[in-house]
């Protein structure tokens, strides 16, 4: 925006006293910030309008709105406008169609093969996605973007093409087969790449580990695609246009045994992923994390990063700013959730009155001695019983403000050892406490150290992408949406176990460096001229509270969310779509068209 076209506005909002976090990296500064409709017009100093609403910032911090790389909101799009979990935690742009799932390009007779992808892949019910998604309103990713185009949401959206459903549409039970494709295929899902980004995908995402299957045990199409046709994709993605190649590797936590016995280290599937970056000129960004069966593998990725990004080839790392855990409760999965007792007597009653019946002695006694049965459609959360079951020493108690690092002594382990209980014994008295409201979190990596130091690391590493958030997804067992919130608080200053962040780092990797990799060149920044996406937030009164289920999807299906405060505001395009932590009601949110600048 030009500098007369600026001068020539009228101020609607002044946000008045607050300390400016500005997203690029530069020492925080007191003073205001001035927008006039869409956009911010001045920015520090003491800003005069007498005719404009002021936001009172004394005391709280004002960054750019928070930009969310990673979320499954594909399906939660299309029935609700307000995007919760991301909308209280100060997101103002998400990205979706992330791992190589959703639901566009879809013909007539594929939407359970995608409602199954998503269901076994993010966790998301099956009977919600069924249910509220309006099929039969696209079959082309043309389309479905034309339909979120008509939508109003709490914040812009920004969409990826899947490859699994891509490669569905185009080759059909070939794809669910994991036939390789032929070259006339290639083509075609080149092709359609192409179209799809000249329409405003912003990326084309993959997966290509093993352990993201459909919910009826297999792999989703796309897993074992060659090496052409992964180039080929990006290629077409790039002609149109499109920011990103996004991936789930094989390999993110070391060697993985894939489809077939085949192996990928580490060093072959960083090569994969240089060749597509050089083949189209698209940065590829990947999950990272350190995992506890290749605890150091994650240096590994850093270090062949680096040295790749030196050579001018972009691989961006994209890590969490916290672990990634598992919850656990009376009103989600649990160790009991298939034992005998449990699911013949008490499995449907209210959480409230199960917890009491749990409390009885003789019930207690019944169900700890209790095997369990096999359960229609309850592969996942026999896994988890069993995980949960016998990993006291990753399973973590969550008081009220849970600390995200956790010490050991937290551990239902050490809590068994120290009260001469066996470890289910525990767990058990623990969830059936607080009229079933309590909640445990096993830590499933980021935490091998029993500490975030290999986080911090790979937090700071130049080339890694803050993302991970899950939002939308494993909507019953993880509750990573929240992380932008908690590392405003672990990382900002108030960590107790190591050293911090500088608040300023943060900021800039949440927002610029994020609107950066996707090509979002009006957003990420307090600068004159930038869309006035903003939050303004009391890191006195932030706080994360514990889970709590839901039952408001589609179908009456459940999810976990936590309650946020200390948002006092949260503006989208000059909008203020929250205020002390409440919907204002507004929706100027609108489908983000990408073009690579």
């Amino acid at each position: 925006m030009s500098s007369e076209l600026i001068a020539s506005k009228e101020i609607d909002i002044v946000i008045r006293g607050g300390m400016l976090v500005d997203g690029t990296g530069s020492a925080r500064r007191m003073g205001d910030l001035a927008i006039a409709g869409d956009f911010i017009v001045a920015v520090g100093g003491n800003i005069s309008a007498s005719d404009a609403k002021v936001i009172d910032a004394r005391g709280a911090i004002v960054t750019p709105g928070w930009i969310d790389v990673h979320t499954h909101l594909d399906g939660q799009v299309s029935w609700d406008d307000t995007l919760d979990p991301s909308f209280s935690n100060g997101v103002t742009t998400l990205v979706m169609g992330n791992c190589g799932v959703g639901f566009a390009p879809c013909i007539k007779g594929h939407e359970q093969a995608l409602i199954n992808m998503m269901e076994g892949v993010e966790d998301i019910p099956g009977t919600a996605l069924a249910e509220g998604i309006p099929w039969g309103s696209w079959e082309s990713f043309e389309e479905y973007l034309d339909f979120l185009d008509n939508r109003a949401h709490s914040m812009d959206l920004v969409t990826q093409l899947p490859h699994s459903a891509l490669r569905l549409y185009v080759m059909g039970e070939r794809a669910l087969n994991h036939e390789q494709a032929s070259p006339e295929d290639i083509v075609r899902m080149r092709d359609l790449a192409e179209s799809a980004a000249r329409a405003g995908a912003a990326g084309i995402s993959t997966s290509r580990t093993v352990f993201h299957r459909s919910i009826n045990g297999t792999p989703i199409p796309g897993t074992f695609a060659s090496i052409e046709e992964l180039i080929a994709l990006a290629e077409g993605a790039a002609a149109g246009g499109a920011s990103v190649f996004q991936a789930i590797p094989a390999s993110s936590a070391g060697e993985m045994a894939v489809y077939g016995g085949e192996q990928f280290t580490i060093d072959q599937e960083m090569d994969t992923f240089e060749k597509i970056a050089k083949a189209s000129g698209l940065p590829v960004t990947f999950t990272t994390i350190q995992h506890p069966g290749e605890p150091d593998a994650w240096h590994r990725v850093l270090e062949i990063s680096n040295q790749k990004n030196a050579d001018g080839v972009s691989l961006r790392p994209q890590v969490a700013s916290r672990p990634v855990g598992m919850v656990l409760g009376l009103s989600t999965y649990h160790p009991f959730t298939n034992r005998r007792t449990y699911v013949e007597e008490l499995a449907d009653l209210p959480v409230a009155e199960r917890a009491i019946c749990m409390r009885d002695p003789e019930t207690k006694r019944r169900i700890l001695a209790d095997s369990d049965i096999e359960r229609a459609n309850s592969g996942g959360m026999q896994s988890l019983a069993k995980l949960f079951a016998y990993s006291a020493a990753a399973l973590y108690v969550m008081p009220e403000g849970y600390d995200y690092e956790p010490t050991t002594e937290m551990t239902i382990g050490a809590l068994a050892a120290s009260q001469g209980k066996t470890s289910l014994e525990v767990i058990y008295d623990y969830l059936t406490e607080d009229e079933g409201q309590a909640f445990a979190m096993f830590v499933a990596t980021n935490y091998v150290d029993g500490n975030l130091d290999v986080v911090r690391e790979i937090l700071t590493h130049p080339h890694t992408v803050l993302g991970l958030s899950d939002a939308g997804a494993h909507v019953n067992l993880i509750c990573d949406a929240s992380s932008l919130s908690t590392q405003l608080l672990l990382w900002g200053g108030k960590r107790q176990r190591g050293e911090s962040l500088p608040i300023e780092f943060i900021v800039e990797k949440q927002t610029y460096q994020n609107a950066q990799l996707y090509g979002l060149r009006d957003r990420g920044t307090l600068e004159v001229g930038m869309r006035a996406d903003i939050n303004v937030i009391d890191l006195d009164a932030l706080k994360v509270a514990l889970p709590v289920s839901h039952g408001d999807l589609p179908a009456g299906g459940f999810r976990l969310l936590q309650e946020v405060s200390g948002y006092r505001a949260t503006i989208k395009s000059g909008v203020i779509t929250r205020q002390c932590d409440q919907d204002t009601g507004a929706r100027p949110g609108r489908l983000v068209r990408g073009q690579r600048s």
